[in-house]
Order: structure tokens, then sequence, then C-alpha cells
């Protein structure tokens, strides 16, 4: 596999843009700079992620999420 990140990736399962395999291989988002833990989905050509919020749910049991604008860097975790 090689180590090209896609430019949307979410961790939703039911989600056109889930790739398990490459999520199980350990995916870390810098957003403004700063590492974030809870992103669910995130896009680098648009610049935005989406972040949990919390332990929140809503109706059909997925986790409630933010949309925050700006720089998105994906990486490899380990390398």
């Amino acid at each position: 596999m090689s180590d090209a990140l896609p430019d949307r990736l979410s961790v939703d399962p039911d989600s056109p843009f889930h790739d398990a395999d490459l999520l199980a291989r350990g995916i870390g988002i810098l957003f403004k700079g700063e590492e974030k833990t809870n992103v669910e989905e995130y896009c680098v050509s648009e610049g935005w992620v989406r972040l949990a919020v919390g332990n929140r749910v809503d109706r059909r049991g997925k986790a409630l999420t933010v949309k925050l604008q700006g720089p998105v860097e994906p990486f490899l975790k380990g390398e």
C-alpha cells in the first residue's frame, strides 16, 4: 500500500469515504497545527474536519459532530 493518504476519509463504515484497511494502520490529523484525536471525517481539499462532540449520539446511534474549517494535514502514525 502506498503512503499517499486520501483527500477525504471517514471512520463511519456506512460512508463511501470509509477505508478500514487504512484506518487500521493508524491515521493522525493535524488541524490548524494541533493534533486532534476525535476526528470522525476530514477533507483536505475543502479544508474541514468533523469532530465528535463528547459521547453524545443522535437517534441513529451515530456520534454528534461539529464541522470546523481550517488547514488539515493527515499523516500515518508511527512514521
